[in-house]
């Protein structure tokens, strides 16, 4: 094979993260690196394996990793989805492959894709270490996106289940928990549309340690959470933006109207289909295009 891949863990804010290494399957280092991880409530397993392989055997080192609270990684509360928290995560995952001495600390980029997608876009516009970025269809507005999702009573009816959980945790209860995707129970999930069911149960199938669940809070923290405020501060790291041209979980015109905020270098890659279609039946364009893109900026 085209690469060598091993078990690793590092601390992130005194808790321990844990990944894979991929490495290049020859040559010598010091190898310019990619650090990658999922998006809403996903894990590593959920085929960051099939994009990292690709960029491994292009001649990439490439650290995946699963959020704190997540997957194989520690951290509570389970399955909290804190965005600041993950992006925090992501500056921790760099520093500790930036001290690595197979790795070109001076030619570090980055990957996400979907809520992933949005946390790169903070990343690169705020860490001067960052060198190229890849956002696959991003995550850039979660209040336009929640408004756009729940009709206003359902919108009032979770801020005041928001609000009672809020005041539970406060006196000691256990975060509320609800489930990421409809299992046709009829208990209320995030999401409910066929093509995000069938995803995230086929790709859980893949192996990990993914659960169907999230905490009540991860929802506000969702709505409250606005990535494509720093479009425009990314420049001059280059930027490619691999965005689905029927997109209804990171709407697609949110994701192009961001595009055009963006300064260069700056590129645009549209796969047909829905927002899940980048991990499946468009993987082999989107995964050209990000590699492509790796390659002419850090290689």
């Amino acid at each position: 094979m085209g690469f060598h891949r091993q078990d690793i863990a590092f601390s992130s804010e005194g808790e321990h993260v844990r990944g894979w290494l991929y490495t290049p399957g020859s040559g010598a280092g010091p190898w310019p690196a990619i650090v990658m991880a999922h998006g809403f409530g996903a894990v590593k397993e959920m085929y960051l394996d099939r994009f990292a392989e690709g960029f491994a055997a292009a001649g990439f080192a490439v650290l995946v990793f699963d959020y704190r609270r997540l997957g194989a990684s520690d951290g509570t509360p389970r399955q909290e989805i804190d965005p600041a928290a993950q992006i925090e995560d992501y500056r921790n995952a760099i520093t500790w492959i930036a001290a690595r001495d197979e790795v070109d600390a001076g030619r570090i980029g980055l990957w996400g894709t979907s809520c992933c997608g949005g946390h790169v876009l903070v990343v690169a516009a705020t860490d001067p270490r960052v060198k190229c970025v890849v956002s696959q269809v991003p995550t850039i507005s979660g209040n336009a996106v929640t408004k756009r999702r729940f009709t206003p009573d359902t919108l009032a009816e979770t801020a005041a289940l928001n609000g009672a959980d809020r005041l539970a945790r406060m006196q000691g209860a256990a975060p509320q928990m609800r489930m990421l995707v409809a299992d046709g129970s009829g208990d209320p999930a995030v999401y409910s549309a066929p093509d995000a069911v069938e995803w995230y149960t086929s790709a859980a199938a893949r192996g990990g340690a993914w659960r169907n669940a999230v905490t009540l809070r991860s929802l506000e923290y969702s709505r409250a959470y606005e990535p494509g405020a720093w479009i425009a501060f990314i420049a001059p790291c280059p930027l490619l933006m691999i965005v689905a041209d029927s997109d209804s979980v990171t709407p697609t015109d949110l994701a192009l109207g961001a595009y055009e905020q963006a300064r260069e270098p700056k590129a645009l890659t549209l796969i047909p289909g829905g927002h899940f279609g980048a991990y499946t039946a468009e993987f082999d364009t989107a995964s050209s295009a990000a590699r492509a893109w790796f390659v002419r900026h850090l290689a």
